[in-house]
């Protein structure tokens, strides 16, 4: 029984005509998932009260049995989902009711592509599954009391999916949420009992709680047959899946299970179901997404298991057993070993927290590394949409550093493609006899990379070197120093060592090529100036003239732009300028008499070199007025 108090009209913040079109006609394959995430959320809460009723049981109110219950109504044409679980205040349906797409409205409409398939993956990352209930609704109400509040202080929040909604208060006798949907006249069919025991059955038959149909009382048959009394019939397993044994378990069940706690709308690449038992006893049940939600970037986006201790719920997003290049993992992790009392504050400083999170890492690298092996074509997906944040996992996590190496894919000179298939174990099965270096090239480009000058000498001599361009990749380059034993050496940087590769007849040559030269080289010092850190003879250029590299213990270009990028202070940093002497233009300069002439060949080639490492110039004008005044001759 419910009485109205007091009620306001709201606006729904955001085009509300245009999400609510696209949720009926455009992002949903299939119609019935509308209950699947209904059930969800009255699951949620029905948790969410078991996990504060450990503190304080009066929130019970005397009635400890959870559930949620389906209540069919064919002459008003209403379908209602109940559930006796936390409740919402007249703020809480405000702000989650009445914000659609709260985690970024404007991002939503800008990633939806006009494909079914694609956009509807989009419904669990921007939080909008609620709204489902517009599908087969051309009404929805809402009547919720939060636990533990007098009867008045419940909330009816309205909505015909208009561009508002009505807040009133009203009163509520039991505590909880009652979703009531007003069917369209063509959505009967979810009037049926067999209709929805078929739909809880396939979406809903994992829900921990039971989920329960009102059977109607039947009349006597007969003396044979005799009358029964209305009562609420369980028509889900009520069972946790991941309590079960993996044995008994199906694949679409573990599919089905991944869509609840992820509220993720496509199906995942991979899981790992895994009961520990022994000293640490647990359960984990792991999931690697196929598609990588739009916010993953977002350092302030709750991300984690779901925790459980003795199969009670402890907390959505608890990040403390997932390290941050993992936050893309999904699932459950139920442990005994916790205590039931258990807060944010002790999780961090628990010592069987830290070994619950070094055991589901090592799980989920051993999935992701057992994914690389047999399946390559679902590991470049994975690799496609996760890849630059698994990239962050050698700064942050030091002991398993090598097994996140083994992990990580990139482009080559290998291929002739930007397509990121190579492995560290892939390049080191490929190196050149003597080679005892894995070298790599950072730039702003696939195609900056591939073309850059630094890579002559190696491509010459056929050394593989990884191609990188991606903005993490400098971060990434700076704590992966070594795989399997062989150093990893940036082509740009310091002298080019090339170690056994380089017979003593090329040795002979270049320091030749020196001290014949020494005399060009001074006078490309004294023309330089201060624009440069040093001038030397090239050994790694065999086609251009000029190159730029930092000195072995400077600051790349790639990390500068970066610190730029963050309104970071970038430290003044000169370069040292490398010279071919056997390519024309430099022999041409060489025979210059003119001082004034050579000097402004020297700042041509100084900012040739400037503008190939770095992409771009300070002063771009006075390199071009240079260029022009050299070409007019």
């Amino acid at each position: 029984m419910t009485e109205t108090v007091h009620m306001e009209t709201h606006g729904f913040q955001t085009e509300v005509k245009q999400l609510l079109n696209l949720m009926a006609h455009s992002l949903y394959s299939n119609k019935e998932v509308f209950l699947r995430e209904l059930i969800s959320n009255a699951a949620d809460a029905a948790d969410k009260l078991r996990f504060k009723a450990l503190s304080d049981a009066d929130l019970y109110e005397n009635d400890g049995q959870l559930h949620v219950r389906l209540l069919i109504d064919k002459e008003q044409r209403t379908l209602t989902i109940s559930d006796n679980g936390i409740g919402m205040s007249r703020e809480d349906a405000i702000q989650h009711l009445g914000t659609i797409a709260r985690s970024g409205t404007k991002d939503f409409f800008q990633n939806l592509s006009g494909d079914q398939s694609k956009d509807s993956q989009l419904i669990g990352q921007f939080g909008v599954g609620f709204y489902s209930a517009f599908i087969v609704a051309d009404k929805v109400t809402v009547i919720s009391r939060i636990a533990g509040q007098t009867h008045d202080k419940a909330v009816r929040w309205e909505s015909v999916g208009d561009g508002s909604f009505t807040v009133a208060e009203v009163t509520k006798d039991s505590r909880g949420t009652d979703v009531i949907l007003h069917l369209k006249e063509d959505e009967t069919e979810f009037l049926d009992d067999y209709r929805l025991r078929s739909v809880i059955g396939k979406y809903s038959d994992h829900i921990s709680i039971p989920v329960e149909l009102w059977k109607a009382a039947e009349a006597a048959e007969g003396e044979d047959k005799p009358a029964t009394e209305g009562a609420w019939e369980q028509v889900n397993r009520a069972t946790a899946l991941w309590t079960r044994s993996a044995k008994e378990i199906k694949d679409e069940e573990y599919k089905e299970f991944y869509k609840h706690v992820s509220h993720d709308y496509e199906e995942p690449l991979t899981w790992s179901h895994n009961r520990v038992e022994g000293n640490m006893e647990y359960t984990s049940l792991l999931y690697i997404p196929a598609r990588a939600p739009w916010d993953m970037w977002n350092r302030e986006q709750k991300h984690g298991l779901k925790l459980y201790v003795q199969r009670v719920f402890i907390m959505d997003d608890a990040e403390q057993f997932m390290p941050t290049y993992l936050r893309f993992v999904k699932g459950v992790l139920d442990s005994n070993d916790l205590p039931l009392n258990v807060s944010r504050e002790i999780l961090q400083d628990n010592k069987i927290t830290a070994q619950l999170r070094k055991a589901c890492t090592k799980r989920v690298l051993s999935m992701l590394d057992k994914m690389s092996k047999d399946d390559v074509e679902q590991y470049q997906k994975f690799w496609g949409e996760f890849g630059n944040v698994l990239k962050e996992g050698p700064a942050e996590d030091w002991g398993n550093r090598e097994e996140i190496a083994k992990l990580l894919r990139f482009a080559s000179t290998h291929n002739d493609s930007n397509a990121q298939t190579v492995s560290l174990t892939d390049y080191v099965s490929r190196m050149k006899e003597g080679q005892s270096k894995i070298y790599f090239i950072i730039a702003d480009s696939y195609a900056a990379a591939k073309n850059s000058p630094h890579l002559e000498i190696l491509r010459k001599k056929g050394i593989e070197v990884l191609l990188l361009w991606e903005r993490i990749d400098e971060w990434l380059m700076n704590h992966l120093s070594e795989f399997d034993g062989k150093k990893l050496v940036s082509v740009t940087s310091g002298d080019l060592e090339l170690g056994d590769l380089e017979d003593e007849e090329s040795r002979k040559q270049q320091e030749e090529a020196t001290k014949a030269n020494a005399g060009l080289i001074e006078r490309l010092k004294t023309a330089l100036g201060s624009e440069v850190a040093d001038v030397r003879v090239s050994h790694r250029l065999t086609e251009t003239p000029v190159c730029a590299v930092t000195d072995g213990h400077g600051m790349s270009s790639q990390m500068m732009k970066l610190m730029k990028a963050a309104g970071q202070p970038v430290p003044e940093q000169k370069y040292i300028l490398e010279v071919n002497p056997e390519h024309a233009l430099i022999q041409h300069i060489a025979d210059l008499q003119d001082e004034e002439r050579f000097k402004e060949w020297a700042l041509l080639l100084q900012e040739q070199a400037q503008l190939t490492e770095q992409g771009g110039l300070q002063d771009p004008a006075s390199f071009v007025a240079r260029m022009n005044r050299l070409l007019l001759g």
